[in-house]
């Protein structure tokens, strides 16, 4: 109430007031908003990730009448139960408070008060299907409502997992759309980092309001310092990722340090002091409290600091919520001469594309940097972890790893993703890139096998990283995406099925199609390489003859589908790319038959480098069995080639005996007659002084 009070947010409007009630009820249904759907995210993290579902692992405790011991039909534990209490309570008011804030909405956009009349109830049905504010929340109340249902029907980690990922997606990701006018200067820069932002606020204040409801239901020390272990480094990721999006998101805003001085600014200033102590309380949680529960000072001290995080947390979400209904200091609307380029992309057109511009031409694509800083640390933590155990790890592996991510980084947020906006062949440069250079990087780097075995067994029952990892590679899902033939075909046939139908118009025209289509060619391009010449597990692995087919039979798509576009006089989304508006380059037909021409040959060349990395891991795969053969035959006589030869020896033998006396003719044998007498002939099994003596 302050905050909107000190920004005027809540101020009566000269034209197209929608009342008090509106003016004060939308910010409030809001900050309720924000904080129930942080607990349910929150909630089904800690069900998910943190907590063990029953009061004694699967194989330990006392065995029941059938042998079983733990799991199973043990009951739930109290956290555990408690935690989707809160979830299903929680998911509940997420879904009131989304309907309110749909409901307000319309209300403070129409200028119009709450009215049971036809006309605004006719209204509010065209704002929800026509007006992007209004579907947003449309698809949020949705979302909300089905995660309430699954959170009272599920009880399984697996399921809950899944409605984790779909309250993530449906409650974060369309909120991040609206967070930022499409006529701001960085609109892609603006929703990424809204995005990356609510994602860090829902981790972070959700464990808090968790953990405050977990109070009494964590029965021993050891248990409580391990939750508050696992959560403290989830806190940690979620207050770098939190303050670093906020400052992003704070600078695209505010474009000069007078206007931190404007209302805005001011609310501003306070929303990141308000986070940095919220980060120094945690950081006395993780060096000071949690090495010393064993005390009950330290606990109560504990519970304390969180009760005062759960207090700036609710204050820093107001100011949240007043921030979102002051104008910016930077004006957002679209110029009246705004070029195509700005109209079609959001971006004014950049200049004209010269060898030197491949490098210095960068607008940041904050979801893969905060992605592949992400899995740049956790790399490396986890050689550090091997290497504190004793264990070595090739440093080739981390190179490639860090390599791929460099590539990766330079693809999304560089000169390729500017200039893959308004011509077809950076596109296809950016294309061909992500899913054969980068993957090809990553698969060498092989994280799977480096997490596998730098990561510990929980032994409580619960899942962590290691037993989601385990989990995801013995599953179905994983043998189906992973078998060769199936990596293989996704990965030439998609492109056939993405530039031929409206999802390249889709990629080219929304932020979430953009995002969508850079993760769908990455990882198409993982999958397929990983099945090729990877290290890491996976469910099957194709023969090296069928590999080298396979490889071969993309190579030969890939020539076809360049001479395709090459020859082609047809322009692929000309809406697009014949509206842009350029006065430097080629014309759009001839920039797009350079891009068939540009995929065909960037293509070739990493899928020539996959195969002759097939051929060398077949020869030394033939040279490793050799090498084995030879010393088993060492170890134990050559018995193998003994027995093989005794076989073909019996089965002469065998033969021989089919023969009848007088010889297929009914005549002896000439060796047989050449004998002397009493010797054994040829085809006869017995001793010849057996022989002599029955003659």
């Amino acid at each position: 109430m302050a905050a909107l009070t000190f920004s005027g947010a809540a101020a009566a409007r000269a034209l197209s007031d929608p009342g008090a009630l509106t003016r004060w009820a939308l910010p409030l249904a809001k900050g309720v908003h924000n904080l129930s759907a942080a607990a349910v995210i929150g909630a089904l993290v800690f069900a998910v990730g943190i907590l063990p579902p029953r009061l004694r692992p699967p194989g330990r405790g006392r065995a029941d009448a059938a042998g079983r011991r733990g799991g199973g039909d043990d009951p739930e534990h109290p956290a555990f139960s408690r935690t989707l209490a809160l979830a299903a309570a929680a998911s509940i008011a997420w879904t009131l408070s989304a309907v309110a804030v749909l409901v307000f909405s319309f209300s403070d956009v129409a200028g119009q008060p709450l009215s049971a009349d036809a006309g605004f109830t006719s209204a509010l049905v065209g704002f929800m299907t026509d007006i992007s504010t209004g579907r947003a929340w449309l698809a949020v109340t949705i979302s909300a409502a089905i995660v309430a249902t699954l959170v009272f029907g599920v009880r399984s980690v697996g399921e809950l997992a899944g409605t984790l990922a779909l309250a993530i997606a449906g409650g974060l990701v369309p909120l991040a759309l609206i967070g930022h006018s499409a006529g701001g200067a960085d609109h892609y820069g603006a929703v990424n980092s809204i995005g990356l932002h609510l994602l860090g606020v829902c981790l972070w204040v959700g464990g808090i309001i968790v953990l405050a409801a977990l109070s009494g239901t964590l029965e021993s020390r050891d248990l409580t310092a391990v939750v508050l272990g696992r959560f403290s480094a989830l806190a940690v990721f979620s207050f770098f990722l939190v303050f670093a999006s906020g400052v992003v998101n704070a600078s695209i805003r505010v474009t000069s340090l007078s206007q931190l001085t404007t209302p805005y600014g001011s609310l501003l200033v306070f929303k990141a002091l308000a986070t940095l102590l919220l980060g120094m309380i945690g950081f006395m949680h993780r060096r000071w409290i949690i090495p010393q529960l064993g005390s009950k000072p330290a606990a109560r001290v504990l519970w304390q600091l969180i009760a005062v995080e759960l207090l700036i947390m609710g204050a820093v979400s107001g100011v949240a919520v007043a921030l979102a209904r002051t104008p910016p200091p930077t004006p957002e609307d679209l110029p009246l001469d705004a070029s195509p380029a700005r109209i079609l992309t959001g971006y004014d057109l950049p200049p004209e594309l010269t060898a030197g511009r491949w490098l210095t031409e960068w607008r940041w694509d904050w979801l893969w940097v905060a992605f592949a800083l992400t899995a740049a640390t956790a790399y490396l933590v986890g050689m550090a972890r091997m290497r504190r155990r004793g264990d070595s790890w090739p440093l080739l592996r981390a190179v490639s790893w860090l390599v791929g991510l460099a590539a990766l980084t330079y693809i999304t947020s560089g000169p390729p993703a500017v200039y893959g906006m308004v011509l077809f062949s950076a596109h296809m440069v950016d294309h061909m890139a992500l899913t054969m250079v980068v993957p090809l990087f990553l698969v060498l780097g092989a994280p799977v096998t480096l997490a596998l075995k730098a990561l510990s067994p929980r032994q409580d029952g619960s899942r962590g990283p290691r037993e989601w990892i385990l989990s995801l590679v013995h599953s179905k899902f994983s043998a189906v995406i992973t078998h060769p033939l199936v990596a293989a075909a996704n990965f030439a046939g998609s492109i056939i099925i993405f530039y031929y139908t409206p999802l390249f118009g889709f990629a080219l025209r929304e932020h979430v199609g953009h995002e969508l289509m850079n993760v769908h060619f990455l990882l198409t391009g993982y999958l397929f390489i990983l099945s090729m010449i990877g290290q890491d597990p996976v469910p099957r692995r194709a023969p090296y003859p069928l590999r080298l087919v396979l490889l071969f039979a993309t190579m030969a798509f890939h020539a076809f589908f360049g001479v395709a576009l090459t020859s082609s006089t047809t322009l692929i989304q000309a809406s697009w790319f014949g509206n842009m508006g350029r006065t430097w380059g080629p014309d759009a037909l001839a920039d797009q038959q350079l891009g068939g021409a540009m995929m065909w040959g960037i293509g070739e060349i990493p899928t020539l480098c996959v195969a002759i990395g097939v051929a060398y891991m077949w020869s030394r795969s033939d040279a490793r069995e050799t090498k084995r053969k030879d010393r088993a035959a060492d170890r134990n006589n050559d018995a193998e080639l003994a027995a093989y030869n005794d076989m073909f020896a019996r089965l002469a033998r065998q033969d021989a005996r089919q023969v009848p006396p007088g010889g297929p003719a009914g005549r002896r044998p000439q060796n047989q007659a050449a004998s002397p007498g009493g010797a054994a002939d040829a085809t006869t099994d017995e001793p010849s002084s057996i022989q002599g003596e029955t003659r």
